[in-house]
């Protein structure tokens, strides 16, 4: 079913919960703008999320879920207020499929997932478990006959972002030369490599290309970075307190991140710095870093790669066994096919969108 813009004045656009998945989505935006050039598009997210939206030139005005004040009677009457015409659900869990029955909107668009598409009038078959987590996102909208004229996945920051990153690198006499980051956080435990095991990978970086280290951080990982700097010889930068949109600055001055499968390594990839992605029980092909340029590593050695388990039987050997030597080699491929430092600050605003 193609949906027409002069049938569309207000969009709503939702994805909830993970920082991650939240980067992933925002490549329907620029091609939404470009079907719909009149109309307003509006990003209901959940508070976690919210700084991936801030900078986001495609995005009007950013929703925001609370759960902790924010009740799923009141969410509906936050929705239904915005009148909007089109509702593109790319979350599908039981509440946000309820919000866009009770939104009001003539064209709510969904996935066929199990109780979920009573909710929709266009609904999509779902590829979640065939295609690269954007592509799947794309899914919807081409379903509704727009065309994607831009895969090119993007995070946006502001000039007072980037002049932080700046301030922050002059004053640890870091401005000059290359800079890896090295980023050891990740939702899941089983997605989290060793830290002694990244403080490894660090001196063996550092050693072999004389290149600084950084060691970003979120909320609650702080001790953790102390961990890997105590356990590395090569003094590693633990950089000051950001928020999403310093992180992606932050990236952005990186020569290369290698990452756990998490938001940071999405962040990454969508600032166009090459990432190593370090994975075990998520696939890489539905998750993985998004761009040609960057790799991948695993333990091949096992079959029970994918599993998507929050929570291993067996030890966690997906990343307990996982050789720093493997992660070493899988990173000088990266920068073997990546020989040239990247640009920084290419995406880089000043839009300001309404929160």
């Amino acid at each position: 079913m193609t949906v027409r813009p002069e049938d569309v004045r207000r969009i709503l656009v939702i994805k909830l919960r993970a920082v991650g998945d939240v980067v992933l989505s925002t490549l329907v935006l620029p091609n939404l703008r470009r079907a719909y050039p009149s109309s307003s598009i509006d990003f209901l997210t959940e508070v976690p999320s919210v700084d991936v939206l801030r900078n986001h030139p495609d995005v009007d005005r950013t929703v925001v879920y609370d759960r902790r004040t924010m009740s799923s009677t009141g969410l509906i009457r936050a929705i239904r207020r915005g009148r909007y015409d089109l509702i593109i659900d790319l979350f599908g869990n039981p509440r946000t499929a309820l919000v866009t029955r009770l939104s009001g909107a003539r064209f709510r668009v969904g996935y066929n997932f199990r109780g979920r598409s009573y909710a929709y009038n266009i609904v999509v078959t779902p590829r979640g478990g065939e295609v690269h987590n954007t592509q799947f996102n794309l899914d919807a909208l081409e379903h509704i006959g727009v065309p994607i004229a831009d895969r090119t996945l993007r995070f946006y920051y502001s000039a007072d972002d980037a002049r932080y990153v700046e301030r922050a690198l002059a004053g640890s006499g870091l401005q000059q030369g290359l800079l890896v980051g090295v980023n050891a956080g990740g939702g899941w435990y089983t997605k989290r490599w060793h830290l002694r095991d990244f403080a490894a990978l660090a001196d063996r970086i550092h050693e072999r290309f004389g290149w600084s280290i950084v060691l970003p951080w979120g909320p609650g990982q702080e001790g953790d970075v102390e961990t890997i700097a105590r356990h590395t010889r090569t003094a590693p930068w633990i950089p000051p307190a950001t928020t999403l949109p310093q992180l992606a600055a932050l990236l952005a001055r990186c020569a290369y991140v290698v990452s756990n499968d998490s938001g940071p390594m999405h962040i990454a990839a969508a600032v166009g710095t090459p990432v190593l992605g370090i994975f075990g029980p998520t696939r890489p092909e539905l998750q993985g870093p998004y761009g040609e340029a960057n790799r991948t590593v695993r333990n091949e050695s096992l079959g029970c790669l994918g599993c998507n388990l929050t929570s291993c039987p067996i030890g966690n050997p997906c990343m307990n066994d996982l050789s720093v030597d493997t992660v070493f080699a899988a990173f000088e491929e990266l920068q073997r096919s990546n020989p040239e430092r990247p640009s920084i600050y290419d995406h880089v605003t000043d839009s300001h969108p309404r929160l």
